[in-house]
């Protein structure tokens, strides 16, 4: 697509201003972007599991969506919006309805690597024309901060505490972008907030407008649970980016593909330094806690590196 920086920044917001998320908090920049990639003559229907994101921008009757809006349960968001996308079928064949609906769910990681995870793998499996976006802050943030499968190995989560015996969270984080893509849904694309915010706009938009059930997977930091200050959003994300700790890439209709690769990879201090949550990491006699890390970020590197080739 041509992108026109300027006309997509002059639209006119579909998330007002007002709502409750904490300042510094990823989520709500990652709605605001993707609603801006909807054609200003489409209209959306806006399905929101159960979340930091559903509490903080939806308390009835009141709500910061322009969009018609549902608020669903943790587990079904998927299969909610699969239930209206077919009524909005059917509708639309009987000729009862003449508008151009999309259809856009969002999902926090526990709602989506965790407790939504059935409802979006059959969902997927049913190909509905749909897009389900995770913004990805690792960790149950709206209920205390309990470790999901999202959450990295080594973090400081309240259910993962790290302390004497051990140093965080033990497993490593779930690879759900893979998994979406090992589906065959026509378009998957794993992204965050850098620079112009260019390729979040740009992936949005592909995944609104390719026929078919699609995913976003956007890295949205917390600053409650990742403990940084809320002017840092940007250089959190830019870090995990350029160490690639959270690589920015697409599959589309099974060709994997880089969209950023960074001039210089640095290494996963950069990014780990700048969070309380890894701070037990810097203790003397636990240096082996960012080796491990390191090592482990290289390996997916690596192996997505090796994805992509084969399709060069």
């Amino acid at each position: 697509m041509a992108y026109d920086l300027k006309k997509e920044v002059n639209k006119k917001d579909r998330l007002a201003g007002g709502h409750r998320l904490c300042a510094g908090c990823g989520a709500g920049i990652t709605v605001r972007t993707v609603l801006r990639a909807l054609k200003e003559e489409d209209k959306a229907v806006v399905g929101n599991a159960t979340s930091c994101l559903e509490v903080s921008t939806f308390m009835y009757p009141y709500t910061a969506y322009e969009d018609s809006y549902i608020h669903t349960a943790f587990e079904n968001a998927a299969a909610t919006m699969s239930g209206v996308e077919a009524a909005y079928n059917v509708l639309k064949r009987k000729g009862k309805i003449q508008d151009t609906f999309k259809f856009i769910v969002f999902g926090g990681d526990g709602g989506t690597y965790d407790i939504g995870f059935q409802s979006l793998s059959g969902a997927l499996e049913r190909g509905h024309d749909m897009v389900y976006v995770c913004y990805d802050n690792e960790a149950y943030m709206n209920t205390g901060i309990q470790r999901s499968s999202s959450t990295p190995r080594f973090a400081d989560a309240t259910t993962s505490p790290a302390g004497i015996s051990l140093p965080g969270k033990q497993q490593n984080k779930k690879d759900l972008t893979a998994i979406v893509a090992a589906h065959g849904s026509p378009y998957v694309a794993q992204t965050t907030f850098l620079g112009n915010m260019k390729d979040l706009h740009e992936k949005a938009y592909k995944a609104i407008y390719t026929p078919g059930a699609t995913f976003l997977n956007v890295l949205s930091p917390c600053p409650r649970g990742w403990r940084y200050e809320a002017e840092n959003l940007p250089e959190i994300c830019k870090l995990a980016v350029e160490t690639c700790v959270w690589p920015m890439f697409e599959v589309e209709d099974g060709v994997w593909r880089l969209t950023y690769e960074p001039k210089k990879k640095l290494p996963v201090e950069e990014f780990l330094s700048k969070q309380g949550r890894f701070a037990h990491m810097f203790k003397p006699g636990n240096e082996w806690t960012i080796e491990e890390t390191q090592k482990y970020v290289d390996k997916k590197w690596e192996e997505l590196l090796y994805k992509c080739s084969r399709n060069a």
